[in-house]
């Protein structure tokens, strides 16, 4: 299974920062579509990251056009808060790419209309004033739809304590 995320055109530094911890927890590949209201060397960027950059496949691609040219398959998932599809009712192949487009503008209308059936929304209120999610949210909640579906592979689902033991706790009826 391989579930990649893409990001295009993303303009604000500490949504794409958290975004990459997102991958590098969850073992998605990373797709970051140029321009970027940034540079890749920005201080809010690595630092939103922290240290897990070193955890993540992350490609660049200098257009849209490149994006499909160098990935080309049906399985993209276009995330948009025009869209009329719920994410939660959408399938998931065992490689999926899901775009989200900028903080500012979305995706292009024209990719949305192009791509209809394949276009998902996070349900959200109807006020106006309440345009959208934010965009590392927005690709969290994605991930982990997709992630759910699947079944969560290779990932953990048990954390474990500094200076004490779960199972202590359970034998002593705590």
């Amino acid at each position: 299974m391989e579930l990649n995320i893409v990001l295009v055109n993303p303009e604000i530094p500490p949504n794409t920062g958290n975004v990459a911890r997102t991958c590098a927890v969850t073992g998605a590949r990373l797709h970051i579509v140029k321009p970027m209201g940034f540079e890749p060397d920005d201080k809010h960027l690595k630092r939103a990251g922290l240290d897990y950059w070193r955890l993540l496949d992350l490609t660049y691609y200098d257009g849209i056009g490149e994006l499909f040219a160098r990935n080309p398959c049906d399985e993209f998932r276009f995330f948009s808060s025009k869209a009329v599809n719920n994410y939660c009712e959408a399938d998931y192949p065992d490689k999926v790419f899901i775009v989200f487009g900028s903080e500012t503008h979305g995706l292009p209308e024209l990719m949305l209309v192009r791509n209809e059936p394949r276009c998902v929304r996070i349900p959200m209120l109807g006020d106006e004033r309440a345009r959208c999610l934010n965009l590392s949210n927005s690709v969290a909640v994605g991930t982990y739809e997709v992630l759910r579906q699947w079944g969560f592979p290779k990932l953990t689902n048990y954390g474990h304590l500094d200076e004490y033991d779960w199972s202590d706790n359970r034998r002593n009826g705590e």
